[in-house]
């Protein structure tokens, strides 16, 4: 058996996990512990990063300790260190790469620098039944919505991404104006829902998000909100144009004193923002005709989403693999995940390790 210790810092989470692979080659969560910020951040409406550094310096080490018990393991039972080093808030990454340097050091283990979003994308492999390479992999959060064609453990390529702001950053900060306290993704799924039902008629949620674009307020002008998926022919999507109309809508709302539905302005737009995830990845297995599509990232727990791609799916006849909602957000096990790979292709680091806030 081999044993990964995964630290993840990046933004307003501290995790520390501890993964195993077993005989058979499949990984297994042995502990997964979550320092989360979240109700610090949402006095602010958003994550503040100087806070967030402190809030990982105070917690990092006990959680570590934690993970450790909890996995029934000592230090001496861990074959390799791996941790985030980027993307993210750099002061945020630099609590858990220093933390990882010096632990490694102190115990003599191999330490592994780890990319935030391939992190992600490795979250698929915790699953049962994992995926095959090659496959397609979308990446969507608060600071990333991004396309991958994957087609070995080390070749990984970046085929489309947001030229602005990331489908997370626009629900939150839409979510806000609604009346949604940050952060807003859970909260705007449930409202979305009860739009989409209360618009087609549907109960089944699914059903609806497919007969909305039929409905009566889908197409009244008034709420006319444009698609995120860029119409030049690439992969790239672009959600400023879709918040900022949504700004403006509201406010012209509020002006007018026109009477709406928080519930069915929540279902036009998810709407938008879902349906250009779904038409950008249509294009991308087109272009790459994988076998099959990774969902990961903070709001793949979006039931829509999760939804709009599975359907895609079966249309496509491709595989869909999608992490449980609990490890869709930042966590040590994801780190570790992408461990094992870092550990079987690439080399240890030393050090010298740094974080950067780019990708």
């Amino acid at each position: 058996m081999i044993r990964i210790l995964g630290f993840e810092s990046s933004c307003d989470e501290t995790a520390v996990s501890v993964v195993a692979q077993e005989e058979n080659g499949k990984l297994s969560v042995l502990s997964n512990v979550v320092a989360s910020q979240v109700e610090t951040h949402k006095l602010y409406g958003g994550v503040v990063p100087e806070i967030a550094s402190r809030a990982h310096t105070e917690a990092i080490s006990a959680l570590t300790y934690q993970a450790l018990e909890e996995a029934g393991a000592s230090p001496a039972d861990i074959d390799a260190v791996a941790v985030t080093t980027h993307p993210g808030l750099i002061g945020a990454l630099l609590v858990a790469v220093n933390f990882a340097k010096s632990f490694a050091l102190s115990y003599n283990i191999p330490l592994y620098s780890i990319d935030h979003m391939r992190a992600h994308i490795a979250s698929a492999f915790l699953l049962p039944e994992p995926p095959a390479f090659p496959f397609m992999a979308i990446t969507v959060s608060g600071g990333h919505t991004s396309l991958y064609a994957v087609s070995s453990p080390t070749d990984y390529k970046q085929i489309g991404a947001t030229r602005d702001d990331a489908v997370g950053e626009a629900f939150d900060k839409i979510g806000r104006l609604l009346g949604l306290f940050y952060p807003a993704g859970a909260a705007f799924d449930a409202l979305a829902k009860e739009g989409f039902c209360q618009a087609t008629g549907e109960a089944d949620p699914q059903k609806a998000f497919s007969l909305f674009p039929k409905t009566d307020f889908y197409k009244d002008p008034f709420f006319h909100l444009p698609s995120p998926a860029l119409q030049d022919g690439s992969l790239d999507f672009s959600f400023s144009g879709l918040k900022t109309a949504a700004v403006n809508l509201l406010h012209r709302i509020d002006q007018t004193g026109k009477v709406f539905d928080k519930a069915a302005f929540a279902a036009r737009y998810t709407y938008e923002a879902v349906s250009a995830i779904v038409k950008k990845t249509e294009a991308a297995f087109a272009a790459y005709d994988f076998p099959a599509l990774v969902l990961c990232g903070g709001v793949a727990a979006n039931s829509h989403l999760r939804g709009a791609l599975s359907l895609l799916c079966q249309k496509k006849k491709k595989q869909f693999f999608v992490p449980p909602p609990s490890l869709c957000g930042d966590n040590g096990a994801m780190v570790a995940a992408e461990g094992f790979f870092a550990y079987r292709y690439a080399a240890p680091v030393g050090s010298e390790l740094n974080a950067s806030a780019a990708d």
